[in-house]
């Protein structure tokens, strides 16, 4: 057997693989052999059917299995010993061909070669690294939020400013028909508001939609209308009071502290107010994480020059997936799936520069911590090392655990990485703000 790689230009080769009858001829006769064996054939004792008969039958069959067996065999260690950086699978070039009367045969493979490039991560452009910080506003209206949520609802008959509303909106015409809770500062429009506010439980008010609500989102969450229809709606709808309520908002106290975080966990109206802040600003850390990845990502595809075998990837897509492309549609699919391609390998090159592949003891480390974070949310912190490792080999033993794991900490790395390397610039902002800038 002979393999040579032919290179057509730096993306691109033929790999050709010779195949000789010495090659394959012994394993073709021991299969044959094991037919003969095995075969019932009419007028024949089992083991006693003349080979001749059997190479005839099975002959052809038995020896493209062979070849096509030795030829992926020898393809694999091919590449694997030589350390190719090909794109996509090796795609066959002249398999229609291949005259299975000769005795040595020559397959040829056309390879996609992955391409050279250097990553530059301190390009020309500094990336916004967004601190997002909770500020007055928001953690006014948590304080205020939770306040309600925890407040005594006081029923009424009449609806006042402050009131929370239950009712149903109808319009047959448009299939509205749907049951709702308010508040009364939701309704937008002044006339639709006065409306309302000289109403009382069992009233039926006929309401117009355009500018009946503050926020566009509304109208799906109380009417069931689509948010991209809200904009657009313009009818009447019936609504009718069916419950009025004042909520009495919770007072700031001990109590009601240690139902939002625990027992003694905070003592004070300012500590309360400093832990809103603290974990709604954990929580914003993921946002501005994400926002921070993806514009590095975008940075990179845009910095990072190099060529892609364009036209054998596009052949690739064609014939590789469950059902054959045609040509026109493997070249669309392949322009939406480029850059993904290029970020792909501009990550791959990355990670095996600057060793930022993930270990199984990395793995079981990180898997150990989390379960021991979860832990301490429900107040077990008494797990001993043993029961945490018997967890931990438990959640790994399952294939899709160790995917998702796998997966959160190689971002992890991937991102601490860039954190450290990029050329990045730290802007404090408020979420409001983060929110209109960023998106």
């Amino acid at each position: 057997m002979n393999i040579t790689k032919q290179d057509t230009d730096s993306l691109n080769a033929v790999l050709t693989v010779e195949i000789l009858k010495d090659d394959y001829a012994e394993k073709v006769q021991k299969v044959l052999n094991d037919y003969r064996k095995n075969a019932n054939i009419p007028g024949f004792r089992k083991g006693h059917i003349p080979m001749g008969m059997i190479r005839k039958q099975y002959g052809r069959a038995i020896l493209v299995d062979e070849v096509n067996k030795l030829l992926q065999e020898s393809l694999h260690k091919y590449l694997t010993e030589e350390k190719l950086d090909i794109l996509g699978n090796p795609l066959p070039k002249n398999e229609t061909e291949i005259d299975w009367n000769a005795e040595n045969f020559n397959f040829e493979f056309e390879l996609g070669l992955s391409p050279k490039f250097e990553v530059d991560l301190k390009g020309k452009k500094t990336i916004t690294h967004y601190k997002i910080e909770a500020d007055q506003k928001m953690i006014d209206n948590q304080v205020s939020s939770i306040r309600k949520q925890y407040g005594k609802l006081i029923s009424q008959t009449d609806i006042t400013k402050g009131s929370e509303v239950t009712g149903t909106f109808v319009n047959a015409d448009n299939d509205i028909d749907n049951k709702a809770t308010f508040e009364i500062e939701k309704i937008k429009g002044k006339k639709q508001l006065d409306l309302l506010l000289n109403s009382k439980v069992g009233d039926t008010v006929s309401l117009k939609t355009k500018g009946l609500f503050a926020e566009d989102y509304d109208y799906n969450n109380y009417l069931k209308v689509p948010q991209d229809d809200a904009k657009t709606l313009d009818i009447e709808v019936a609504f009718s009071v069916e419950e009025v309520n004042l909520r009495e908002m919770a007072v700031l106290n001990q109590d009601l502290f240690d139902k939002i975080f625990g027992k003694d966990a905070v003592s004070s109206e300012e500590e309360f107010k400093a832990k809103i802040k603290d974990d709604s600003e954990k929580q914003f850390l993921q946002q501005a994480d994400q926002k921070l990845l993806n514009d590095i990502t975008e940075s990179l595809i845009e910095n990072t020059k190099f060529d892609l075998p364009a036209a054998f990837l596009q052949k690739w897509i064609q014939v590789s997936g469950e059902k054959p492309m045609t040509e026109e549609e493997a070249n669309d699919e392949y322009q939406r799936s480029e850059k993904g391609l290029r970020y792909q390998l501009i990550e791959g090159k990355l990670r095996a520069e600057n060793n930022l592949q993930v270990s199984f003891d990395e793995l079981k480390a990180y898997s150990k911590t989390m379960i021991s974070a979860q832990m301490a949310q429900f107040g077990q912190n008494q797990a001993t090392e043993e029961e945490l490792d018997s967890i931990v080999a438990r959640i790994l033993s399952n294939e899709e655990e160790v995917k998702r794991l796998s997966e959160q900490l190689n971002n992890e790395k991937l991102l601490n990485f860039f954190k450290e390397n990029a050329k990045l610039k730290t802007k404090k902002i408020s979420f409001d703000k983060f929110i209109k800038e960023a998106y």
